[in-house]
């Protein structure tokens, strides 16, 4: 099982974001909060067990995780920063506003942050003056249950998102590249041309 903690006796957030490498469709955010209690308890062992990097889970073991997370976790929050954002502000920006976006939406302000990776900003909660300590995590979502958790938040919603942009354009095989740069993605490109929800700053064209 992955680490309940970092630091103990603290409300601590994990965060990750899913879609930094598409060439088109948003980028998704998740924090979560997780009580170290539930370790404790039997009936979410078998849940808590299987939790890890979503991209190292299937899409059956994903969706059976969502609704536990969502159910149990303290809090738990997603938001979606648009390709249009991206293109602004560029795609690490992006998700790490993304992230802070969805820390800003928690019930509960935590006291400590997790954040997968090795890029971070101050996050300073509104109505406070004080910054809330983080630590960046490189692969994080494969060592802490709070980032893990996350993680397949954002996966998840992600790719519902992508199957329904897929509905309006499937000629770029959405339903099965989520976006991302494959030889059937970049062929459509070159055939159709973009859409709305390409990533006008990103390389389109097939190198």
């Amino acid at each position: 099982m992955l680490k309940a903690y970092c630091i103990e006796g603290v409300v601590e957030a994990g965060c990750d974001e899913a879609g930094r490498g598409p060439l088109a469709g948003s980028v998704f955010a998740a924090a979560v909060v997780l009580e170290p209690k539930l370790i404790e308890q039997e009936q979410h062992r078998e849940w808590l067990e299987l939790l890890n990097d979503s991209k190292q889970l299937s899409e059956k073991e994903r969706q059976f995780l969502r609704p536990k997370i969502e159910q149990y976790a303290t809090a738990w929050a997603v938001v979606e920063v648009t390709a249009e954002e991206i293109d602004q502000i560029n795609i690490l920006k992006a998700s790490i506003i993304g992230m802070q976006r969805a820390l800003d939406k928690l019930t509960i302000t935590p006291q400590h942050i997790l954040v997968d990776g090795n890029k971070w900003k101050p996050y300073i909660p509104a109505g406070q003056v004080m910054e809330i300590p983080a630590r960046t995590v490189v692969k994080g979502d494969g060592k802490y249950l709070s980032i893990a958790a996350a993680s397949v938040l954002a996966k998840t919603y992600r790719d519902e998102y992508m199957l329904r942009l897929h509905e309006e354009y499937p000629q770029y095989h959405w339903d099965t590249n989520m976006g991302y740069p494959t030889k059937a993605h970049y062929e459509a490109i070159r055939q159709y041309g973009i859409t709305p929800y390409h990533r006008k700053t990103f390389r389109l064209n097939k190198p």
